[in-house]
């Protein structure tokens, strides 16, 4: 069991990170192809996916470590309460809403389920798979390495996207192009 679970662990967190990928490339088809621009309350949702993300990383190219889950953790917290956020504020009727929905629900609910489910992935996984003395990571195969370079490519295209899109000073509160 103990030779096995960093292998499961590798398999997990690979998928993890494939799954905040697809958020980030799902924001990235609403923005560039939709013409969607992102609120600053919905940049803040992607910087914790992004932050999530990190941690995911961490663990597959330096070592599982509960510090690197602990990153993916308040990244979770952090843009759940973004997206909760953003939730109260359109829950009040005639307040209208922000951006497209998707199953009957706006963006910023189905971040706020998908931060509730990286707490549920991260404490399971921090119960499953406790520390060990050995943290060095395991050999990653060619899927662990494309997911950590797909999701490293996107963290760097969503800081150039903000950068043209807010430039150096704050975003706007209801964007309708690019500073840059």
């Amino acid at each position: 069991h103990r030779a096995l679970a960093p292998a499961v662990q590798r398999v997990l967190d690979t998928l993890a990170l494939l799954g905040l990928s697809g958020v980030l490339l799902v924001a990235f088809w609403y923005q560039f192809v939709e013409g969607e621009l992102p609120c600053p309350l919905c940049a803040l949702q992607r910087v914790g996916f992004i932050v999530a993300g990190v941690g995911l990383v961490l663990n597959l190219r330096a070592g599982y470590a509960p510090s690197h889950y602990g990153i993916a953790l308040l990244g979770a917290v952090a843009g759940g309460s973004a997206s909760l956020r953003q939730i109260a504020l359109h829950v009040v009727p005639d307040t209208g809403t922000y951006g497209s929905a998707l199953l009957g629900f706006h963006f910023y609910t189905w971040a706020f389920v998908g931060f509730g489910a990286l707490v549920a992935y991260v404490g399971a996984m921090l119960l499953l798979f406790p520390a060990r003395g050995d943290v060095r990571a395991p050999p990653s195969g060619a899927i662990a390495r494309f997911a950590c370079l797909l999701f490293l490519v996107l963290a760097a295209a969503n800081a150039v996207a903000f950068l043209l899109q807010c430039g150096l000073g704050p975003c706007p509160d209801d964007p309708t192009g690019y500073i840059w």
